[in-house]
């Protein structure tokens, strides 16, 4: 992705998936192959507790580099997990060698993340979960670990999102409105945006529990009306 070649799948094929569960994406983060900068990343959202989704590099070539980062992250040896093994060898049967069984190597602690395509396992640890690159193989997987690890934490329906659209505005005259609403309705997530072709129109979004959207709509309304007199 970052010299490229390919495009991120995963970002617009998760938000539908983590919405269809009342849950949202607070950031994104793209690291290359890069052992260093890996490891920075997976130690700051470990710092922070964060529940983080890593997609790639938990392969068996030279290049898949992140059960190494985590273990080093952790400060944890990285070990043969047996229920790793138990998969990748009955999946894998008299074809199997030692490569194979790298991909079953996982920082010490981890839990396995069920692979229902080839049975080849990820991992979780600390609320980190890593899967694989490939779509077919890591979608299922995030969906798996959602319902099992997360289930309570559900909430469908419980976050909706209603969108104004303003014709003949800018951002800027609003800004002032904006605010007043913010502080009125703390608990509501407002997004601002504007045209960026040259036309006066701007979207303002509300995302919040259904009758706190609804009020405060009804308030947006009223306090442009406000402005137009």
């Amino acid at each position: 992705m970052l010299n490229g070649r390919k495009q991120d799948a995963h970002l617009p094929a998760m938000i539908p998936r983590f919405s269809q569960r009342g849950l949202e994406i607070d950031w994104v983060n793209v690291v290359g192959d890069n052992p260093g900068l890996i490891t920075r990343a997976l130690e700051d959202s470990l710092g922070r507790g964060d529940i983080v989704f890593c997609f790639g590099g938990i392969g068996a070539t030279p290049d898949d580099l992140t059960r190494q980062c985590a273990a080093a992250a952790l400060r944890v040896d990285i070990e043969l997990h047996p229920a790793a093994e138990q998969e990748i060898r009955a999946q894998l049967g008299d074809r199997l060698n030692a490569n194979h069984l790298r991909m079953g190597e996982f920082p010490a602690g981890s839990r396995i993340i069920p692979n229902p395509i080839n049975r080849i396992p990820g991992f979780s640890i600390r609320d980190h979960h890593f899967v694989p690159g490939f779509p077919r193989m890591a979608w299922p997987m995030v969906e798996w670990v959602l319902d099992h690890d997360y289930a309570s934490l559900q909430a469908p329906g419980q976050q909706v999102t209603q969108t104004l659209v303003l014709t003949d505005t800018s951002e800027g005259p609003l800004i002032p409105l904006m605010e007043q609403l913010l502080a009125e309705f703390v608990h509501l997530r407002l997004a601002c945006l504007p045209h960026a072709e040259g036309r006066q129109e701007v979207e303002l979004s509300l995302r919040g529990r259904p009758e706190e959207v609804v009020a405060g709509m009804d308030r947006l309304r009223e306090l442009l009306n406000q402005r137009e007199k």
